[in-house]
C-alpha cells in the first residue's frame, strides 16, 4: 500500500489529466498524477487552435502545466497504471513497478493511441505529413495537393472536410467500399478526385511526402496525407471494474456522464480516452469540469463521514466527544502526569526478544515506554504520536534513563508515518474513541515494513464474559481474523506468524488479538 490517502489519483498527465490535476489542487486536495510520459500529440511539433497558445509545442504546454499544478501541491510522478480495483471507501491502484496506493477518487485520463493503417511509410511521417485532424493542422498545408486515405465508410466526412483547405484533394476511396453513385457525384461537384485502386505505400524523402503509390503501380503526387487511425484508448487499467460501455461509431467507448463519471461512482474518465476525438482545448475544459465535478464528490463524502461519526458518537454508552484527534489525545495526555503504566507491551517484549535487533517504528507510541524497551536491548526505534505532550515525556525518559542515543521521538499524525523501511513496525492498542481511519492506518504501515522484518499489531478484542463493560468502550473490536482480513496482504508476499487471541492473566480486563506476519 502507499504511504499516503489520496484524495485522487489521476492516470495521466496529458492536457486533460493536468487540468483535472490543478483544479483539485487549487480545492486543496491531496493529488497524484502518474505519467507515462507518451501523449498522444507527442509526434506533432506544434498545436494550434489552442487560444492563448497557437503555435506553441505540445510538450511546453504540459510543462507549464506540471509546474501550475504543482505550485497547488499535486504530486506528479513518472509511470504507468496496471489495475485499477475497488476498495472499502476507495480504489486500489496498482503501478508497473509493482507500488499499490490508495485513493478515494480515480481519473483515467490516459489518452489513447492512434493504430494507423498498415501502409508503409505512413508511421514515420505521423504527425508531420501524414495527418488526422484539418482543424489542427489544415492551415499549415492549405492549397497544396492534399491526399484523403480512407479506412471505412466514416471516413467520408473526413475527404468533404478537408476540401475546405485546399482546391486539391484527392481521396483514395478504396477503404469507403463500393461508393453510390449520388455520393461520388457529391465529391466530384466540389472537384475532389477519386482513385478506388488500393494504396500499397506512401513514398518520399524523411519526413517529407512525394507520393503515394497504388495497387496497380501507379503514383499519385501529394504533398501531405489526412487519414484517421483506430483509436485505441488506454484504458486496460480500468478491467477489473467491468465498467459500462458505449458503442459509437468508431466502436465502443466508456460510458460517462456530461461530467465524465463512470459506472463506478469512484472513478471518472476524461479526454481521449472517453471522448476519442476531443482537440487540446476540448480536453482543458473536460478536465476542469471533472476535477470540479470530483471535488464535489468529495465534498459530499466528507460531509458524509462526519455525519456518519456524530451519529457514531451519539449512540449509547458513548462518553467521548467527536473531536479531532489530535486535540483529544493533548487533552487526555494533559488530564494527568502520567496516562499509561510506563511498562512495555507484554506481546511486543514477547515477539521482539526473539528477532535480530535493527530497525523499529512504533506508530501510535504514546509515552514511549514500548520504544524505550526496544531501545535498551539493542534497537535503534523510533516512536510517533500525535500528542505533543505524550512525545514530549517520552524524550525526558528516554535521557533519564540513557537510551536517547538509541530511541527517537516525533510528534506527528500517525497516518503520515516517517518514510522509510523498518525490521518491526509495531501499532499497539490503535483504538481511538475520536474519529480514526484505524482500517486504513494499519494498510500502509504494511509499506513501512522491509524485506524480512516484521508487523505486530496488539490490539483489544473485548471484555471477558460476564465483566461489566465501563461506558464509553461498548463498540466491538475485531478479532485477529478479521483484523489480518483487512489488511488485504499478498500471500505471495507476506507469511503469517500469529493471529490469536490472547487472554490476559489480569481478571476483569480485555483480552488482547494478536497479529504477526512477515514481509517475504
Amino acid at each position: 500500500m502507499g504511504r499516503k490517502v489520496w484524495d485522487a489519483i489521476i492516470v495521466g498527465g496529458g492536457p486533460a489529466g493536468l487540468s483535472a490535476a490543478l483544479m483539485l489542487g487549487r480545492a486543496r486536495r491531496r493529488v497524484l498524477v502518474i505519467d507515462a510520459g507518451s501523449p498522444r500529440n507527442r509526434f506533432a511539433s506544434h498545436m494550434h487552435g489552442v487560444l492563448g497558445h497557437e503555435g506553441a509545442a505540445p510538450g511546453e504546454l504540459l510543462e507549464r502545466g506540471r509546474a501550475e499544478a504543482a505550485g497547488y501541491g499535486v504530486e506528479i510522478v513518472t509511470g504507468s497504471v496496471t489495475a485499477v480495483e475497488r476498495a472499502e471507501n476507495g480504489l486500489h491502484v496498482t503501478a508497473d513497478d509493482g507500488v499499490v496506493r490508495f485513493a478515494r477518487a480515480v481519473i483515467a485520463a490516459a489518452g489513447l493511441r492512434d493504430e494507423l493503417p498498415g501502409v508503409p511509410g505512413l508511421a514515420e511521417r505521423w504527425g508531420a505529413t501524414v495527418l488526422h485532424c484539418p482543424y489542427c493542422h489544415g492551415w499549415e498545408v492549405r492549397d497544396q495537393h492534399l491526399g484523403v486515405l480512407t479506412t471505412s465508410p466514416m471516413a467520408l466526412h473526413q475527404a468533404e472536410l478537408v476540401r475546405q483547405w485546399s482546391e486539391r484533394v484527392t481521396v483514395f476511396a478504396h477503404g469507403l467500399g463500393d461508393l453510390a453513385p449520388e455520393t461520388a457525384q457529391r465529391l466530384r461537384a466540389r472537384g475532389i478526385r477519386l482513385e478506388h485502386v488500393a494504396v500499397t505505400e506512401v513514398v518520399g524523402d524523411g519526413t517529407a511526402i512525394a507520393a503515394v503509390r497504388l495497387d496497380d503501380g501507379r503514383e499519385v503526387q501529394v504533398d501531405a496525407i489526412f487519414t484517421a487511425g483506430e483509436p485505441r484508448a488506454h484504458e486496460h487499467f480500468l478491467t477489473p471494474l467491468e465498467l459500462a460501455h458505449e458503442d459509437t461509431p468508431f466502436g465502443p467507448v466508456l460510458a460517462v456522464d456530461q461530467m465524465g463519471r463512470t459506472s463506478d461512482q469512484r472513478v471518472w474518465a476524461v479526454g481521449n480516452v472517453a471522448s476519442p476525438f476531443a482537440s487540446v482545448p476540448q480536453s482543458i475544459g473536460a478536465g476542469s469540469s471533472t476535477g470540479a465535478a470530483v471535488n464535489a464528490a468529495l465534498v459530499t463524502w466528507d460531509f458524509d463521514d462526519a455525519v456518519a461519526g456524530s451519529a457514531a458518537g451519539a449512540d449509547e454508552g458513548s462518553v467521548w466527544p467527536q473531536v479531532a484527534p489530535a486535540e483529544f489525545w493533548e487533552d487526555r495526555y494533559a488530564a494527568s502526569e502520567r496516562v499509561w503504566s510506563g511498562r512495555v507491551n507484554r506481546i511486543l517484549a514477547e515477539v521482539a526478544v526473539e528477532l535480530a535487533p535493527g530497525r523499529a517504528l512504533d506508530l501510535g507510541c504514546g509515552e514511549g515506554a514500548d520504544v524505550i524497551w526496544l531501545a535498551q536491548h539493542g534497537w535503534k526505534a523510533t516512536g510517533v504520536d500525535i500528542s505533543s505532550m505524550a512525545i514530549t515525556r517520552a524524550i525526558a525518559t528516554a535521557e533519564e534513563l540513557g537510551v536517547d542515543g538509541r530511541a527517537r521521538f516525533l510528534t506527528a499524525d500517525i497516518a503520515e508515518p516517517p518514510v522509510g523501511e523498518y525490521d518491526l513496525v509495531s501499532v499497539s492498542y490503535l483504538h481511538s474513541p475520536t474519529t480514526l481511519d484505524r482500517e486504513e492506518i494499519l494498510r500502509r504501515a504494511t509499506a513501512l515494513v522491509a524485506p524480512g522484518g516484521h508487523l505486530l499489531i496488539t490490539a483489544h478484542t473485548g471484555f471477558p464474559e460476564g465483566v461489566e463493560v465501563p461506558a464509553g468502550h461498548q463498540h466491538r473490536f475485531p478479532t485477529p481474523e478479521e483484523e489480518l482480513a483487512q489488511l488485504e496482504l499478498d500471500p505471495q508476499r507476506w507469511d503469517v506468524i500469529r493471529a490469536e487471541a490472547s487472554p490476559r492473566e489480569e481478571p476483569g480486563l480485555p483480552g488482547d488479538g494478536v497479529v504477526l506476519v512477515r514481509r517475504r
